[in-house]
C-alpha cells in the first residue's frame, strides 16, 4: 500500500444500533475478527489520522488508541456521525465509512480518496445504487448536513443533489480490476448478511 494517506481522515462509524441485526453488530465475529475490529485495521492501514464516531462510549472503544467521539446530534444515523466526524477532522476531508463492511479493501479505498480531488463528496455508483457509507466528504458539507439533519433529511444520497456543493460520481470500473465482485461494499445488517459474508469468505 505504501505511504499513508496524510490529508484525508479516515472516520469509522461505530454507533452500536443494530436493530435488524439483533445484537451490537460492532461485536460480531466473521472469519475469526470483529467487525469493528476489521474495519478500523482496514483503516489503520490507510490512514494517518482516524475518528470513531459512535453514540456512546463503550468498552467496544474504551482502549483505542485513536480519536473516539460521541455524536454532535444524538439518533441521526450515519448523516448525524459524517457530521460529527467532519466537524473534528484536522484534514479539509474524510474517508467515512461504517463498521458492518466485512470486505473493506485498502486498495478500493485509496482509488477512492485518489480521484476524490478537492470536491466536495466523492461518491460511487454502482448497479446495486449509490454507496455513501464508502465516500469521500469535505468540511464544506457540514452547513448543508447541519440544514439536511434539522430537516430529518437523512440521507446522504441527497447531498449529491445540493448545487452548492462540488460532487463526483465514480462508476463500478474505477475499482472493478481491485475488487471485480464489488465485495468491498458489502454491509451486514440482518443475520442473513451475516450467512452470505461468511459463504463469500470461503470461495
Amino acid at each position: 500500500m505504501g505511504r499513508k494517506i496524510d490529508h484525508i481522515s479516515g472516520v469509522l462509524l461505530a454507533g452500536g444500533k443494530s436493530r435488524r441485526m439483533g445484537q451490537d453488530k460492532r461485536h460480531l465475529m466473521i472469519s475469526g475478527k470483529s467487525l469493528f475490529n476489521h474495519a478500523l485495521h482496514v483503516l489503520e492501514s490507510v490512514f494517518s489520522e482516524i475518528i470513531i464516531v459512535v453514540d456512546t462510549i463503550s468498552s467496544v472503544v474504551s482502549e483505542i488508541n485513536h480519536r473516539v467521539v460521541t455524536d454532535l446530534i444524538p439518533d441521526k444515523g450515519s448523516a448525524g456521525g459524517l457530521f460529527t466526524g467532519l466537524t473534528y477532522s484536522p484534514n479539509p476531508q474524510v474517508f467515512a465509512v461504517a463498521c458492518d463492511m466485512p470486505f473493506l479493501n485498502p486498495a478500493v479505498i485509496k482509488k477512492i480518496c485518489d480521484m476524490s480531488d478537492s470536491t466536495d463528496v466523492t461518491m460511487v455508483k454502482l448497479s446495486n445504487g449509490l454507496h455513501p457509507m464508502h465516500s469521500v466528504y469535505s468540511k464544506g458539507c457540514l452547513p448543508v448536513l447541519r440544514r439536511m439533519i434539522e430537516a430529518d433529511q437523512l440521507r446522504l444520497q441527497d447531498l449529491l443533489l445540493q448545487k452548492e456543493l462540488e460532487t463526483k460520481i465514480l462508476g463500478p470500473e474505477v475499482v472493478q480490476d481491485i475488487d471485480p465482485q464489488f465485495k468491498s461494499f458489502l454491509n451486514v445488517n440482518t443475520p442473513a448478511d451475516v450467512k452470505v459474508a461468511e459463504r463469500l469468505i470461503l470461495q
